[in-house]
């Protein structure tokens, strides 16, 4: 049985109601999913120590990150195709953002263009794929300059994408029109397939100018196989070049990656093996956070993806060493389950996750958490 943890209802919902097309294409990973298995189950290795005889009346979850001011220690992942999930989609859930004072990663195959979304004034941060046409990368920078987005994700770690068994036997990126088979399946999601015939949602909207086909199957495979393999540090310092304000780097989990990165002049990274999508097996994220963390020795934030579920689990990431953490496929499962009002009723509850587990070991604010570090751990 899955353990979703506080997003456990939301999920099961999520999966009754989205075909299986994209109920699998948001679920699923690379390979035999060990990685994706292996973010979760890592957290298990580590305790929190209860302490006792403090005052802890009052807990404070603000930070700072990315440059912004937070009032969660939360980030929402930039999510592929979540404007498929429900007629709310992406700016709905950049809505849930902004009412809680949290940033957000608007991905390079959103259904919404991301105009859109930054025009909600939730704090949005455009993701930046480096495409072989370097025109296209130009001009997203562009767009994102244009409409007040003040901050980019260069995600690194999809040089190619690896089979993904699930998508394969849907058809998923491989197909540029859905067949009779998926269209039968549409069928079965009446409710899905109003909300999504209402809201006109047939095409990708923040890539639909760079390319001449129809339909979210085809322009998602059109613009996939326009990444660039032959990414390279000479890239990074390109990008960097061409763009001033904050810029973070996606996918980095090794430490001397991390260390290059800050020396290239990067702002932040985010500590991720794409939630078991890339390669598999390979670590946890949770696994390569303290070695990464001591490496950067505080010179950038640090946010970490992959198997986060429950309030304690933010918290042991953010005592090994995270500025804040990222969530994907929760809030995916919660926009799905009830459009802005899950992602906002899923975002609260993991709040209040997070500040029990603060108060019961003994840990007012963020300030203190960090101080405290390790030595709040206990290690199975």
């Amino acid at each position: 049985m899955i353990d979703d943890g506080t997003f456990s209802s939301f999920s099961t919902t999520a999966r009754r109601r989205l075909p299986a097309l994209f109920a699998d294409y948001l679920d699923g990973g690379a390979h035999g999913e060990r990685t994706m298995a292996r973010n979760r189950k890592t957290f298990e290795r580590w305790g929190i120590v209860p302490r006792g005889l403090r005052d802890v009346s009052s807990i404070s979850l603000s930070t700072q990150c990315f440059g912004k001011p937070w009032d969660l220690p939360l980030f929402l992942a930039p999510l592929g195709f979540a404007g498929m999930f429900h007629a709310d989609g992406e700016a709905g859930a950049a809505r849930a953002a902004l009412a809680r004072n949290i940033g957000m990663g608007i991905s390079t195959f959103s259904i919404t263009p991301m105009e859109t979304v930054a025009a909600t004034g939730a704090h949005t941060m455009a993701q930046i794929y480096v495409m072989r046409d370097r025109s296209i990368t130009r001009d997203m920078l562009e767009r994102a300059r244009s409409c007040g987005i003040s901050g980019i994700i260069l995600t690194i770690d999809t040089a190619i994408t690896p089979v993904r068994e699930r998508d394969v036997r849907n058809g998923f990126r491989h197909l540029s029109r859905p067949t009779v088979r998926q269209l039968a399946g549409l069928m079965k999601h009446p409710r899905w397939l109003a909300g999504m015939h209402h809201r006109h949602m047939h095409k990708v909207g923040n890539i639909e100018r760079y390319t001449v086909s129809r339909g979210v199957m085809a322009q998602a495979r059109d613009i996939a196989s326009q990444i660039d393999p032959s990414l390279s540090w000479d890239d990074l310092a390109w990008l960097r070049a061409h763009w001033k304000g904050t810029l973070v780097v996606k996918g980095v989990m090794h430490p001397d990656d991390a260390y290059r990165i800050a020396e290239a002049g990067a702002d932040g990274i985010i500590v991720s093996n794409h939630g078991g999508r890339q390669m598999d097996p390979a670590p946890s994220s949770l696994d390569v956070l303290p070695a990464i963390a001591d490496r950067l020795a505080g010179r950038l934030d640090i946010v970490i993806d992959g198997g986060i579920r429950r309030g304690s689990d933010v918290v042991t990431a953010l005592l090994l060493g995270a500025t804040a953490v990222s969530i994907g496929r929760p809030w995916g499962w919660a926009l799905t389950a009830g459009g802005t009002d899950g992602v906002g009723a899923a975002l609260d509850t993991l709040a209040q996750e997070i500040r029990d587990v603060m108060a019961l070991a003994g840990l007012c604010d963020m300030k203190e958490l960090h101080t405290t570090g390790k030595r709040a751990l206990w290690q199975f």
